[in-house]
């Protein structure tokens, strides 16, 4: 692997960190299986890369990418809350619908942004993308400790936790699900608006294996550390996405057993069973050293 394709590679694992911190507070912290991601990862391209070839500020359409994201999630969570569709459902229906938006939205299948002036333009210095990339997850990492860490994210967190005795906290169960999937899909959104402008084109096809990415990051991060503070969390779920493209990147560069760009969801799979099966042969193996000690 080259310095280029390293760099490279971090990029993206910066980028689709903030999947998977969107993907973790769907799954883990409301413990809703949304797959309304599919969709907004593309949505929040092409609302970006459609604003921009218009000549809007870059800035304001990765703002607007963020709130159709937002309203996205909670389209989501509405028809789960209000009408009591199954939450995988409501989440499937809305990901159906927004592929219609999107190509609405971008009026063709893609959008090149190689000569549009993006949010990367606002610095300066070499590697900009990437300095720049780590420096707002670097933000959102810190932003999200503090919300999951107040008053108001801690009654997020017993929602997912124990939605049974929660009302009886005063937590609005609802509300809180319909707060956190609207986080969640805006956060996935800004990935999505942030990709295309780095990478110069947004495409209908970007969402597909979005959450399947973002569910083996969070859970190749949860394998890494132990799960003992929310901050600890949080920056597992980057890490965990660096290390998830770095592998990838790094078994199709060597050819490791003839593999090639299409077996990527092949790798992905790989990689989810093994992490899953981590934890299990630690707790297996770690009495067999004491034993021996």
């Amino acid at each position: 692997m080259t310095i280029v394709q390293f760099l490279g590679t971090l990029e993206l694992g910066l980028l689709y960190s903030l999947v998977t911190l969107g993907v973790y507070l769907t799954f883990r912290t409301i413990n809703f299986p949304d797959l309304t991601v599919d969709g907004t990862f593309p949505l929040g391209a092409a609302v970006a890369a459609a604003l921009i070839v218009k000549g809007i500020e870059p800035l304001i359409a990765t703002l607007a990418a963020v709130l159709a994201g937002a309203i996205a999630g909670f389209i989501t969570g509405y028809l789960h809350v209000r009408w009591k569709i199954l939450g995988l459902l409501a989440g499937i229906l809305t990901m159906l619908a927004l592929y219609s938006i999107n190509l609405r939205i971008m009026g063709k299948p893609n959008i090149a942004l190689l000569s549009e002036a993006t949010v990367f333009h606002y610095f300066q210095g070499s590697h900009v993308t990437l300095w720049s990339l780590a420096g707002i997850v670097i933000a959102f990492v810190f932003l999200l400790y503090k919300f999951l860490s107040s008053q108001f994210g801690l009654g997020l967190r017993a929602t997912g936790i124990n939605p049974r005795i929660s009302p009886a906290y005063g937590i609005n169960i609802a509300k809180m699900s319909l707060i956190g999937l609207a986080l969640s899909n805006s956060l996935v959104a800004l990935a999505g608006a942030l990709f295309a402008q780095a990478q110069g084109f947004a495409d209908i096809s970007l969402g597909t294996g979005t959450l399947i990415g973002g569910l083996a990051t969070v859970i190749i991060g949860e394998s890494l550390f132990r799960k003992y503070h929310i901050l600890i969390i949080l920056i597992s779920c980057v890490l965990g996405s660096i290390l998830y493209r770095l592998v990838i990147a790094l078994a199709l560069n060597l050819q490791i057993a003839g593999l090639q760009s299409s077996d990527q969801n092949l790798i992905t799979a790989i990689l989810v069973v093994v992490a899953m099966l981590t934890p299990s042969i630690r707790q297996k193996l770690i009495p067999k050293y004491r034993q021996i000690a």
